[in-house]
Parts: structure tokens; C-alpha cells; sequence
């Protein structure tokens, strides 16, 4: 009898050790905490704003260098770059932007040519594209990332007046700040300002025009 109990209570120890090592082994994984999103990788994107070009003309004819102003229209272009999450929340990246602008304006200039009167010539200038190639700099807080952006800025402009028709590109410089989103890890939103000094460039019959640019932007980029 006392055999028969010795047996029963080590079935029943084994048992029960068996049953506890059974639960242990199936017990669930705790959940790991979801990682923050990443900055690091390319983009492509569209992007449309508003642009305020404002500048100066000398024709060697006219009277005087006159101000222009109220260049104001719309543009739409599309922009490509890479980021790099350098550790912490610290980003850098390169982007290129090309744009077309309805940036035009009809403009009044008296010239005065010797032996004759002043005369008042229509003028039609204005843009056709503009771009850039910059570095961007920022901190991220997860999904959102405050930036600043520098870089080489042109843009092709063109003068019409009568039988003159003539363009030309202008390469200068460009800087601004804005703000991104990730919506989702793939769909990045955009609110940027920019300001550009595009130089000045001398067109054939000795007229030099200088610009610059104020424009706001907001776009969608693919992050890849």
C-alpha cells in the first residue's frame, strides 16, 4: 500500500512540473514598442504655391532704371531629393526642384532717342521656369520635421517688345525654411517658404534686369 502511495505522489509531481513548464513555454511574448518613423531615403514629389517676383530694369535708352514689381502668379513644378537621419532627430538631405510660373507682367518704358521725342514702348517680361539644386537641414520629432534649405536658384525670363524677343537663364541663390509630415510611412506633406536672388542678366540692346523672388509652396512627396 505504501508503495502503491509513493507511486501515485510522483505521477502527480511529474505531472503537475509538466503542466508548469507547459505554461511557461506558451506563454505570449510581451509586445515590443513600435519603432519612430525613419527620414532616411528618397523622394519624389509635386508641389504648387504662389510667387510674389519683383526686380529692376536699365535700359541704356531709357531715362532711368526703373523698379518692377507685382510679377504675381501661380506656379507648379516637381521636386526629388534624398534625406539621411544622422542620429537623434537630426536630418540632412539634397533636393532639386524645376517649376513652371505664370509670372508676367505688361509694362510701359520711354525711351528717349536723340533728335525725337520720348517715346512710350509696351513691354511684356515675365517667367517661364525656375529651379533649384539645394541642402536641407532639420530636426525631426518622429513624423514631423522642421527644415531650413540653401542652395543655387535660376530661372528663365524673357522680354517681348514689338520685333524683340529675346530669353535668358538666371543662376543665383536661394534659401528658406518650412515643415513636413508623414501622413504614413510612404506619403510625406509639405508647407514651405522660399527666397530667391536670381542675379541680374544683360539682354541684347543693352537692357539689364535683376530679380528676386519670394514664393510659398505646398506639396506631396513618395517617399520610397
Amino acid at each position: 500500500m505504501k508503495t502503491v502511495l509513493l507511486a501515485s505522489t510522483l505521477m502527480l509531481a511529474v505531472a503537475g512540473s509538466a503542466f508548469a513548464a507547459d505554461v511557461v513555454a506558451h506563454e505570449p511574448a510581451p509586445a515590443e514598442a513600435p519603432a519612430g518613423f525613419v527620414w532616411t531615403g528618397g523622394y519624389v514629389g509635386l508641389h504648387g504655391g504662389y510667387a510674389w517676383l519683383n526686380g529692376t530694369v536699365d535700359v541704356a535708352t531709357a531715362e532711368r532704371p526703373f523698379d518692377i514689381d507685382g510679377f504675381d502668379n501661380g506656379l507648379l513644378g516637381v521636386h526629388a531629393g534624398y534625406n539621411w537621419q544622422l542620429g537623434g532627430g537630426f536630418v540632412g538631405g539634397i533636393e532639386v526642384d524645376l517649376s513652371h510660373a505664370w509670372t508676367k507682367r505688361d509694362l510701359v518704358v520711354r525711351v528717349s532717342v536723340p533728335d525725337f521725342p520720348p517715346m512710350d514702348i509696351p513691354v511684356e517680361a515675365g517667367t517661364n521656369w525656375q529651379g533649384s539644386a539645394r541642402l536641407r537641414a532639420g530636426y525631426a520629432m518622429d513624423r514631423t520635421l522642421l527644415f531650413a534649405t540653401g542652395g543655387v536658384g535660376f530661372a528663365n525670363t524673357y522680354v517681348k517688345m514689338q520685333a524683340y524677343d529675346e530669353s535668358k537663364t538666371f543662376l543665383g541663390w536661394t534659401v528658406g525654411a518650412g515643415i513636413e509630415h508623414a501622413f504614413t510611412d510612404n506619403w510625406i506633406g509639405r508647407l514651405e517658404y522660399r527666397y530667391a536672388d536670381f542675379g541680374s542678366e544683360t539682354f541684347p540692346g543693352d537692357i539689364k534686369i535683376g530679380l528676386n523672388e519670394h514664393t510659398v509652396r505646398a506639396g506631396i512627396s513618395y517617399k520610397f
